[in-house]
């Protein structure tokens, strides 16, 4: 197959091979291939045939099954074959072509990738063609013999002739129903239900042995066959007779229209400005809130609903805007898992993603949502799932999200959709191997989340959900822990810029204790006023109110009076009310005092405890007489029972009802085990946490992948390359053992595979220089490999070579 693929991209020209690399750049990525018998091995590759076909639409699908069911489908039969003019079958067929999945062969005969034969085991509800029941070693030569005579046609001859004359016979609709007119009663019937049922059903196979049946009379007639007892299957070719001349399986060349009414552009735009400063603000303040109290999951994973809804309360979030936002900072490594916690908390990522602007932190919470691989919003039997749990469907909830906006920015300007099951029908159209019932449960879910988070107001996609449905960059999946491309793509860039421009950065105090935000407050503003203020309304005006109970839970996490009052200042005038509240409940902060202890030493004896007190091996307790009888300890209870038996007194443990809690250890407990990591960990679907094994080492923001190569240079370059006509013999042994003289004999045996196979080695050339390289070519006297430190193909002295190692 590949070489058939070969042979038709040598035919191409520069802009048809362009578009073939625009829209597979899974065959140029690094370390792209430098002739075009390398690109054929990887745009035939099954699992990437596999990927791309998920990606296109329903015409092109129904046209690459029904090419799989011809004998030797050209544009023409195809057309005919489901029953539309070749104008409309002939874009679509070119989208194959342009895909790499189809193109056209000798005598303009269309030939499927592999990876897209094996896509329908039975494409169109049909069987292997006769060819394949034919050529078995199941059938003997006398059984074939058999066969054609039962057909009426000559049994002698040449079995592969023989065959031939079977399979043009059974493939004539004309010489099939003229067999049924003598066939038992209930034959026509049977062979119904295989052709339009089947292709293989369940059967009694003692009747297919029994004289007069119509199983027996179809299988002597080449009509069934059966590969085991009690199955049997109809071919290609009778199926297709049986059908009729009628017959033509589904095209839809056209996609549903999706239902519409008009909405004002104007008010969708302002209603987006309003929207995303209040995505990033209920962000920062659900971080925030997990800083000060870490959120527990549950035993099975995920969070659950009680603390939803304890986070929803205390954040000011409603409880959808909760779990997504959970959901998506969790993606976005903004919030992790803490051993030392005991709860997910605030990473080292989110205090930088907290001094971004604000239009940045924007991205990064988009970016996430587009690759998350869960649905927050999604229902079954009514509920929703657990927040952070595991989502078996995966990275198709992911496909399903990225398949609805697209189609919404197809809607025509200033109109909204007006019918979801309208709207999913066009999805499944544009997306059909999405599977169907996860489209009909997570669509909906989808165009919610877009709602909350900005994308979608009234049915109508915002500009933010045009940028990013438009993104032309590989989101990366839930687990790529590097910064995607899709957080610096430039439109999404200007119109995130856009979305928060109008945010307000200062407030109106009124002397009766309020603060008035007159639009959407900036996440710095919001987290200033809810740390000082109850908010008492949000939307296109937020009100605050200024209470001592919310002055003293500033001042409770350690706020200073003087630094809360100069950054109230720096946003706005300062009423002399409010100055006076913030001065008064100060003044009465801290009259009453509360000191932690880790435990509490009683005995009977004042002057023994005078002893422990004094004790100096006990200093390290931090011990302090309360009263004659009554001594606390800095320390927990169990630390401080074995520092006191390690004195040499005998203390005993006591309940907070006074009686003596001595119990048995068990062995377990006795065996120990180890420390909890101080290190965090970064939550996975289900619950599930992996060690970052050094969290100071993460991926700094501004580290991107590479940029994507240009298909059309790529083209120039394979093209020039074909026409130079680089040889590749088989003197690859040969040439390393002359020219590289400073290897052994194994790493010149290393050097060779990765000339003949493409493997990974590290090298290290005389002056010291080393390299990881793979792909290599031997050009001369050196070696002309990948080196992944460069980005590109380098060429290195063989001579220079001083060592090869294997890396892996």
């Amino acid at each position: 197959m590949e070489d058939h693929l070969l042979g038709w991209l040598r035919t191409l020209d520069e802009d048809r091979l362009a578009r073939i690399l625009a829209n597979r750049p899974d065959a140029i990525a690094p370390p792209w291939p430098r002739r075009l018998d390398t690109l054929a091995q990887r745009l035939g590759d099954g699992l990437a045939v596999m990927q791309t076909l998920q990606r296109l639409p329903l015409p092109c699908l129904q046209l690459a099954e029904a090419a799989l069911a011809l004998p030797l489908p050209t544009a023409g039969r195809l057309a005919a074959f489901v029953d539309a003019p070749p104008a409309e079958v002939d874009p679509w067929l070119g989208h194959l072509y342009d895909h790499a999945l189809a193109w056209p062969g000798d005598g303009g005969v269309i030939r499927l990738a592999e990876g897209v034969t094996r896509w329908w085991s039975a494409p169109l509800g049909l069987g292997e063609p006769l060819d394949h029941y034919l050529n078995s070693w199941t059938i003997s030569n006398d059984a074939l013999r058999a066969l054609a005579r039962n057909l009426g046609l000559p049994a002698q001859g040449h079995k592969r002739r023989t065959i031939t004359r079977v399979a043009e016979t059974l493939g004539d609709a004309t010489r099939v129903h003229g067999l049924l007119r003598d066939a038992p009663e209930g034959t026509a019937a049977l062979l119904d239900r295989f052709a339009w049922d089947g292709p293989a059903l369940p059967v009694d196979g003692g009747r297919f042995v029994a004289p007069g049946t119509p199983e027996k009379w179809c299988a002597d007639h080449g009509l069934l066959f059966r590969p085991s007892w009690h199955v049997a299957e109809i071919p290609r070719e009778v199926a297709l007779c049986l059908r009729g001349a009628d017959y033509h399986p589904p095209f839809a060349p056209e996609p549903p229209e999706v239902p519409t009414i008009p909405v004002d552009p104007e008010e969708v735009d302002h209603l987006m400005t309003l929207a995303a400063p209040h995505v990033v603000e209920r962000a920062a303040a659900l971080l925030d809130n997990t800083s000060k109290s870490p959120l527990p999951l549950l035993k099975t994973g995920g969070v659950g609903v009680r603390e939803v809804r304890r986070m929803a309360k205390e954040t000011g979030c409603d409880e959808d805007e909760t779990r997504l936002l959970l959901e998506i900072c969790t993606v976005a490594r903004l919030l992790a898992w803490d051993e030392q916690s005991g709860g997910l908390v605030p990473t080292e990522r989110f205090d930088r993603w907290r001094l971004d602007e604000g239009a940045a932190r924007l991205r990064v919470l988009l970016s996430a949502w587009w690759r998350m691989e869960r649905s927050s919003l999604r229902k079954s039997d009514g509920r929703y799932g657990t927040v952070l749990g595991d989502d078996p469907a995966g990275a198709a909830v992911a496909r399903v999200r990225r398949a609805v906006l697209p189609v919404l920015a197809c809607l025509p300007a200033g109109t909204a959709y007006a019918d979801r099951d309208g709207l999913l029908a066009a999805v499944h159209w544009h997306a059909p191997l999405i599977e169907r019932r996860l489209l009909l449960d997570c669509g909906p879910a989808a165009l919610d989340e877009a709602s909350l988070l900005g994308l979608l107001v009234n049915g109508a996609l915002t500009d933010l959900g045009r940028a990013l449905a438009e993104l032309t960059a590989h989101p990366g999946d839930e687990s790529d822990d590097s910064v995607p491309m899709v957080e610096h793509d430039p439109a999404l860039v200007e119109v995130s810029t856009r979305a928060l421009a109008s945010v307000r950065r200062s407030a109106l105090f009124g002397p009766d204790l309020t603060a008035v935000v007159t639009g959407p407050p900036s996440a710095e503003l919001a987290t200033l006023l809810d740390r000082v203020a109850e908010r008492e309304s949000r939307g296109a005006a937020s009100v605050w109110r200024f209470t001592a109970e919310s002055v003293r839970r500033a001042l409770d996490r350690g706020h200073d009076p003087d630094e809360l009052l100069d950054e109230l200042a720096a946003v706005g005038a300062i009423p002399q009310p409010l100055e006076y509240l913030v001065r008064d409940t100060a003044r009465r902060h801290g009259e009453v005092t509360v000191t932690t202890v880790g435990c509490v030493i009683q005995a009977a004896d004042p002057a023994l405890l005078a002893e422990i007190t004094a004790h100096r091996r006990l200093t390290r307790l931090g011990l302090r007489l309360l009263a004659p009888t009554v001594l606390v300890s800095a320390a927990g209870a169990e630390r401080t029972l074995a520092a006191l038996r390690e004195a040499g007194y005998a203390p005993v443990p006591v309940s907070d009802t006074g009686e003596i809690t001595i119990r048995r250890t068990r062995p377990a407990e006795l065996a120990g085990g180890a420390e909890p990591g101080a290190g965090k960990l970064i939550l996975l679907p289900g619950g599930q946490v992996a060690e970052l094994s050094d969290p100071g080492l993460e991926t700094p923001p501004h580290l991107l992948a590479e940029p994507p190569p240009d298909p059309r240079e790529h083209a120039r370059r394979l093209m020039a390359a074909g026409r130079a006509g680089t040889e590749r013999g088989g003197r690859t042994w040969a040439v390393i053992g002359r020219m590289a003289t400073r290897l052994p004999t194994a790493q010149q045996s290393l050097l060779g595979f990765v000339v003949d196979r493409g493997v990974r080695a590290g090298i290290t050339l005389a002056d010291g220089l080393t390299a990881t390289i793979s792909h290599g070519e031997l050009k001369g006297g050196a070696l002309d490999a990948w080196c992944e430190e460069a980005g590109d193909y380098l060429e290195f002295p063989l001579a220079e070579i001083v060592e090869v190692r294997g890396a892996f």
